[in-house]
């Protein structure tokens, strides 16, 4: 039954694709799931409202990869038992394709509710919901003008959400949401979460400020009453993105911080249950981990992260950086252990619309290891892509990640994965 709902959810994406061109699909203060939505970050604000009546807008994404990467260890691994273990073994194939089902409804001038569902994820086998959420940007739903002079420049959300703590996460792959992506992969250490709280959002002149707090739970329970507590996040920054005319220079800055210090443990990295896209590598034989690739610190239920996140654009070419520090521990520590990731994006987007681009990432992660080492992961990504329509993008792929300073006895111990990945995507 379950694999029934998921592909009839899958043939449901594809049959709504076809009418994608011919239909008006935008909605207000939204951002759009194709092409155009590249670098935009937060959803536009905009005190323009087109509110005619209730309207669904359905949408989705489908992406499949062709992967053929190769990894190696020198790490004496072995079993409980002391026998001995390696990789598993992985060769060129495809990878499991994955699919969303977005429903985004205008129900009021000024407010929209927001629905994603994984109808096939690497995780899971069934679809389950990843995030709801409603945005008010006006009040005229309680009464026509109601705080209009505010509201033209605050908005709030509220829901089980995706967490606004720094700007990678709006240009990571979303299970089958990829098309943000310029490259197949996150980053190493994939500060992403869906936790049930609320955002409020204050902007004037390009500038940004937000402060939101959540209950820190990635699955909601009201069991264990003594695990409830509450993570703080914010940010605050400039960009120039509605000021700036189409071939002038972009430029946006921001500073996100993110903390809990309450919950039984803190999801921060960890809960993305989507799956990773670089398939089993690193991973000892027969043992189907999921986030193949990346990296969890593993902090437990103390956190406290900050986010810095440079971007500039001029032409065709563009700059994304990021710059994390973040630091915890588990409740059985005394001392927080920290880490440092740094990232560099270079972009060169080209053609007709900007329908053709390459680009190149540097990102590195350092810090003291649950295991009580100082590690080192290094990761350098090529790729190429090509946007056939504002809806599809094909792309490809060189990665090579390298792992320092893990003990012998650690699957990563002197170990990396290397090759290419091609991705095709669909999304609209």
């Amino acid at each position: 039954m379950k694999n029934s709902v998921k592909y009839f959810g899958i043939v449901l994406l594809v049959l709504f694709g076809f009418h994608v061109q011919a239909q008006q699909r935008d909605l207000d203060n939204f951002r759009p799931l194709d092409q155009r939505g590249i670098n935009m970050f937060e959803a536009p604000k905009d005190t323009v409202s087109t509110f005619d009546g209730v309207r669904v807008r359905i949408g989705g994404a489908s992406t499949i990869q062709f992967q053929s990467l190769s990894h190696e260890t020198s790490g004496q691994l072995t079993d409980a038992n002391g026998n001995p273990q390696a990789l598993e073994e992985i060769g060129s194939n495809f990878n499991l394709p994955t699919a969303n089902l977005d429903l985004d409804v205008a129900l009021a001038p000024g407010l929209r509710m927001h629905l994603r569902t994984y109808l096939s994820s690497r995780h899971h086998n069934e679809p389950y919901v990843k995030d709801g959420y409603i945005q008010i940007d006006a009040l005229d739903f309680i009464s026509p003008g109601f705080m209009e002079d505010l509201m033209k420049k605050v908005t709030v959300k509220i829901g089980h959400m995706e967490n606004n703590y720094g700007d990678a996460h709006f240009r990571r792959s979303d299970n089958a949401q990829t098309i943000y992506n310029p490259f197949v992969g996150n980053l190493i250490m994939d500060s992403f979460t869906t936790e049930v709280g609320a955002e409020i959002y204050y902007r004037q002149n390009g500038f940004l400020l937000m402060g939101g707090a959540t209950n820190g739970k990635l699955n909601q329970s009201v069991a264990n009453p003594s695990s409830a507590g509450v993570s703080w996040l914010g940010k605050v920054g400039y960009d120039n993105f509605q000021f700036a005319a189409p071939d002038a220079f972009r430029f946006r800055f921001t500073g996100s911080v993110y903390h809990t210090s309450q919950v039984p443990n803190s999801y921060l990295y960890s809960a993305d249950r989507a799956g990773s896209r670089y398939y089993e590598v690193m991973e000892l034989e027969g043992v189907h981990g999921f986030r193949s690739g990346r990296y969890d610190p593993a902090f437990g239920n103390e956190v406290t992260a900050f986010m810095v996140n440079p971007f500039l654009k001029f032409g065709g070419l563009e700059f994304f950086g990021t710059y994390e520090v973040a630091s915890g521990k588990r409740s059985t520590q005394t001392e927080n252990r920290s880490f440092t990731q740094m990232a560099g994006e270079l972009i060169y987007r080209f053609g007709q619309n900007e329908n053709l681009y390459v680009a190149g990432r540097y990102n590195t992660v350092n810090g003291d290891d649950v295991s009580g080492v100082e590690v080192d992961i290094n990761r350098m990504q090529l790729s190429a892509g090509w946007f056939m329509t504002k809806n599809i993008l094909a792309k490809v792929e060189y990665v090579n990640q390298q792992y320092d300073g893990f003990r012998p006895n650690s699957r990563f111990f002197d170990g990396q994965f290397n090759g290419l990945v091609l991705e095709a995507a669909i999304s609209f």
